[in-house]
């Protein structure tokens, strides 16, 4: 595959693409590049803040940018279920829908207003939810994407399946770890389903490397930090300098599969440099646990019960 860059996006006039966790890193990046490309961008964040200041900070390079900011809590699926029902009521088809939001968790668990594990809660169940209920949104496009944000990480992941919650033995890493392979089964999950029902949707689920964004930054907002909280805050800050790409290079696989006319259904893309940590979009290694299709099928299965969410393709 020759080099990929933000110059090979098409041009999007006319396409409508909504983006969860577009107010800073990954998703601020995906957004600003799709505007630029004359797409119109339906921001998505849970911070309200920094979301009202997006139109303007894109604006500064696209005076005639396309962005709308809609404030969502992804944790609360009520709210998500609230937020795809007055995007059904609008009517408007979305042609890509980008699940990027994510936290990285702190040591203490955290749980969500439903009771679920935090982690798990924004970047899987509240991302399922979403999607599933965007269906007739997506469906209604001419030629729909969904990219899911996953993690070079994912090869970490395990299930417990009768501690999906991590009750037991709470560990942030192990907490991300499952949740960014729970992202990867979804997405391949999903287009194993497409594919069986004939819809055209594509599922692509892509990685960004080692990425420098303010996702471990934010994880003060999320509690009083411990002793292994203000580690591994230091060692990101080491680390995500010496070895990442900047954030807008990070983006460039979620942009590929969102636009790349090669992007494949069920495919994976990640940076494919050493290491798949920096470089231009490439087909990226799946590790052992993501090409476990009956934990897909089962997770999906458990997913459906959590959220009362079915698929309607």
């Amino acid at each position: 595959m020759r080099k990929w860059g933000e110059n090979d996006i098409p041009d999007l006039s006319g396409k409508r693409v909504l983006i969860t966790g577009a107010a800073s890193g990954i998703g601020f990046e995906a957004a600003r590049a799709l505007a630029q490309r004359g797409a119109e961008i339906l921001a998505v964040d849970r911070n309200e803040q920094l979301g009202r200041t997006i139109a303007d900070r894109i604006g500064a390079s696209k005076a005639d940018a396309k962005l709308e900011f809609r404030m969502l809590d992804l944790s609360r699926l009520q709210a998500v279920k609230d937020f795809a029902a007055s995007l059904a009521a609008e009517g408007r088809p979305i042609d890509i829908l980008v699940n990027n939001a994510g936290i990285q968790p702190i040591s203490e668990r955290r749980t969500s207003g439903d009771g679920f594990e935090l982690t798990f809660a924004i970047g899987h169940l509240g991302h399922f939810t979403l999607t599933g209920l965007l269906l007739p949104l997506l469906n209604a496009a001419p030629a729909p994407r969904v990219v899911t944000v996953s993690s070079l990480v994912h090869g970490q992941g395990r299930f417990n399946w009768n501690d999906l919650q991590i009750e037991r033995g709470y560990r942030a890493q192990r907490a991300y770890n499952q949740t960014k392979l729970a992202n990867l089964l979804f997405a391949r999950e999903f287009q194993r389903r497409i594919d069986q029902a004939g819809s055209n949707i594509k599922s692509i689920a892509v990685h960004p490397g080692v990425a420098q964004t303010s996702i471990g930054a934010n994880r003060k907002q999320l509690g009083k930090f411990r002793l292994a909280d203000h580690f591994i805050s230091s060692i990101l800050s080491v680390v995500m300098p010496y070895l990442g790409q900047p954030a807008s290079a990070g983006a460039l696989p979620t942009l590929y599969g969102a636009t790349a006319p090669d992007a494949e259904g069920g495919g994976f893309y990640g940076p494919g440099g050493f290491g798949g940590m920096k470089g231009a979009p490439a087909p990226a290694t799946i590790k052992p646990s993501g090409q476990d299709m009956a934990a897909a099928g089962k997770l999906w299965g458990i997913t459906e019960e959590l959220t009362g969410i079915r698929f309607q393709l």
